[in-house]
């Protein structure tokens, strides 16, 4: 949900509240404007003013029972208390100041307490860390907030539905990472998450099948058109390699070639046709180890590839 939503603002500037009268630059006294959250000058740029005051209500509406709430954030999905939780400070207190060395003594004990009495069962415990694999992975992949929630909220169906039983909890928690990447059509594949999970490949893959067996994930076939953009910023290969690999793979899409192959590896091979073409240089060695392949799938799927291109013209 967008934070306009939510959190109904009114900002004024400061200097319209306080100096209206105010409508002449003190520098050229030509006419001053109000544009891009600041007022300048018409003629010369002179910022006159930048200030914001909130003069809009303290509480905002919350989506989940309407009411009026006036502290707190939005509830969230990667924390299993639903971010209600409390959190103790380390070395520095509210102003920034640091602490003595008994006060931190006593941090340490509240906070060792505290984590101790979070989880009222073991279920709730085993979600929590679930939860905190999910962001981790999630934190490492780069991916953004939006597809954090997602997978924690596949993460609590899996638990509710017991897939969790007989699995491990990091499998479960890389397998879901995974299957919203499947979902919103980004080139990771299973060796990137594998590498960053804490568990093994076959346990990340068996949670996986059972998770797109059970649940039924909306997942999508993977494209070469999904791993083009990593693999060329991987390359550092201009925009127009680019641009000319998404069309010759959009092309072999629509040829019915690249049914069976690895998308990734396909990927590679449009990225090193198109670089031949305008004279770039890549090597299939460069290529094959940037999609994790050999150079005899390149070429394979080069020959392919080109047999499209003839057919074309």
């Amino acid at each position: 949900m967008a934070t306009n939503e939510i959190f109904s603002s009114h900002f004024t500037r400061e200097a319209e509240q306080t100096t209206r009268s105010t409508t002449s630059c003190p520098e050229c006294r030509e006419d001053i404007i109000a544009a891009n959250h600041e007022t300048r000058c018409r003629e010369c740029g002179l910022i006159v003013g930048e200030d914001y005051l909130d003069y809009g209500p303290e509480w905002f509406n919350s989506p989940e029972n309407s009411s009026q709430r006036r502290t707190g954030t939005p509830l969230t999905a990667g924390r299993h208390d639903r971010g209600l939780s409390t959190e103790i400070g380390w070395q520095r207190d509210g102003r920034g100041n640091a602490l003595p060395g008994r006060k931190r003594s006593q941090l340490n004990r509240l906070r060792r307490e505290h984590r101790r009495s979070q989880w009222r069962t073991k279920r709730e415990r085993n979600l929590g860390y679930g939860l905190g694999e999910v962001r981790r992975i999630v934190s490492a992949l780069e991916l953004p907030d939006s597809l954090c929630e997602q997978a924690c909220l596949l993460f609590r169906r899996a638990q509710k539905e017991d897939l969790c039983q007989g699995r491990s909890l990091e499998g479960v928690a890389a397998a879901s990472v995974y299957a919203v990447c499947r979902c919103n059509g980004l080139g990771r594949t299973l060796e990137e998450i594998s590498q960053l999970a804490t568990c093994s490949r076959s346990d990340l893959e068996c949670a996986y099948s059972a998770m797109n067996t059970e649940l039924e994930v909306p997942t999508t076939v993977p494209r070469p058109q999904n791993f083009l953009p990593r693999l060329a910023t991987t390359l550092e290969v201009p925009d127009k390699i680019r641009h000319r690999a998404l069309e010759l793979a959009t092309l072999a899409e629509d040829a019915g070639i690249t049914s069976g192959r690895r998308p990734r590896g396909f990927a590679a091979t449009c990225l090193y046709r198109a670089s031949r073409e305008f004279g770039y240089g890549l090597s299939q060695q460069e290529v094959a180890d940037s999609a994790n392949t050999s150079t005899a799938t390149i070429r394979a799927h080069r020959d392919c590839l080109l047999e499209v291109l003839e057919d074309q013209k």
